[in-house]
């Protein structure tokens, strides 16, 4: 299994010298987490934004990352307004893999249960009987990629 971090809120941090949250150029939300994992995992930190920042060229450096890896199982931490947009272009591409992609609507910083919990359920999904596909794991949801959906005036995701 191979987990890539993509930044998003999931790991924001606060900047006392700023007073803004910012995403971190490390994998520190993620690996607090992990260390409390059992088994074996990748970890590779691949894009530090939030996802209204991504582009084409960063889903595209998700993708070849997934294309070259031996693993056959992927989880993608990742900001929440635009998993959708990563989740459709990864679908467009990959039929003999099984991505998932999470991440939190409160940075871990500041409440740590719903970013941890997300993961766990993406870990745990992963090492069940899964067909290959593109997931999203959000708010204690675990669909295909385009049975899923953020709704902004309830700050959760919901099955459509």
């Amino acid at each position: 299994m191979l987990i890539l971090n993509s930044g998003g809120t999931f790991n924001k941090r606060y900047n006392s010298l700023n007073g803004e949250l910012e995403v971190p150029y490390d994998n520190l939300a993620i690996e607090k987490i992990m260390s409390n994992v059992n088994g074996a995992y990748n970890l590779a930190g691949v894009v530090y934004k939030d996802s209204l920042e991504m582009d084409s060229n960063d889903r595209k450096m998700l993708a070849n990352i997934i294309y070259e890896s031996t693993d056959d199982k992927f989880i993608i931490v990742h900001g929440t307004d635009t998993m959708h947009i990563t989740a459709e272009f990864l679908s467009e591409i990959f039929e003999d893999r099984k991505i998932v992609l999470t991440g939190a609507m409160k940075p871990l910083e500041i409440d740590n249960i719903e970013a941890s919990f997300n993961l766990g359920m993406a870990i745990g999904f992963l090492h069940s009987e899964v067909e290959n596909g593109v997931y999203i794991c959000m708010s204690g949801l675990i669909e295909p990629w385009d049975q899923i959906v953020k709704n902004k005036s309830i700050g959760k995701f919901e099955i459509v």
